[in-house]
């Protein structure tokens, strides 16, 4: 009798083994089979890359150097490679930087004459005083000039302004972050008003209250 039982419960586990597996495998297809339709249906867009092209006598601005004028285009190979890339004079710092075309995002063409109005009233308004560390300060305004943005600059311009007794209330760290970015705004200042420097720097004080103080002494 026991050997009749364990016949049977053989072919009753055989009968039974199969629909397990197919219960098994039914859900797992089905997984597949939504994947990949998920990624059928996804579409991968690629934004269109816009390339600044600048010319021979152009001037551009880059960020840690300020307005410059590109003197040349010219190609060098390295290798297999060849590399277009401008020369730009940055006339203040008699220094020529050599920027290679695919990093030109690096630099932006001079602001408009509407942009070089809005520093003006920028100039005009009343500084910042912030109650942080001078060391933290000089750190935000140093990233400001460096950040090639004119907006930013003409606020350090602005801040940093003292319209008396300019020596005797400034360190020397603030004097000098103070006219690196009046330097580099009066650049651009002279590049898209195409005015002298003695103009442009007037133009400046008297936005900043400076021309008042001067004719008092």
């Amino acid at each position: 009798m026991p050997k009749k039982k364990s016949k049977k419960i053989k072919k009753i586990l055989k009968k039974k083994l199969p629909k397990i597996k197919n219960l098994k495998k039914t859900p797992e297809t089905k997984k597949i089979n939504t994947l990949e339709q998920k990624v059928e249906i996804k579409k991968i867009v690629k934004q269109p890359t816009e390339k600044k092209e600048y010319n021979i006598n152009d001037y551009v601005v880059y960020p840690k150097h300020g307005v410059g004028k590109i003197v040349s285009v010219d190609k060098a190979i390295i290798g297999d490679i060849t590399i277009n890339y401008y020369k730009i004079l940055i006339e203040r710092d008699k220094l020529t930087l050599t920027i290679p075309i695919n990093q030109q995002s690096h630099l932006r063409p001079v602001s408009s004459i509407n942009q070089i109005n809005k520093c003006v009233s920028i100039l005009k308004t009343k500084p910042k005083i912030k109650r942080t560390m001078w060391s933290r300060r000089a750190q935000e305004y140093e990233q400001k000039i460096n950040s090639g943005k004119i907006y930013e600059l003409a606020e350090v311009v602005k801040d940093l302004n003292k319209t008396s007794n300019t020596i005797a209330d400034q360190s020397y760290s603030e004097r000098q972050l103070f006219e690196q970015a009046y330097d580099r705004l009066q650049s651009e200042f002279e590049v898209v008003l195409k005015i002298s420097s003695e103009d442009t720097k007037k133009k400046m004080d008297k936005a900043l209250g400076r021309n008042l103080n001067l004719e008092a002494i």
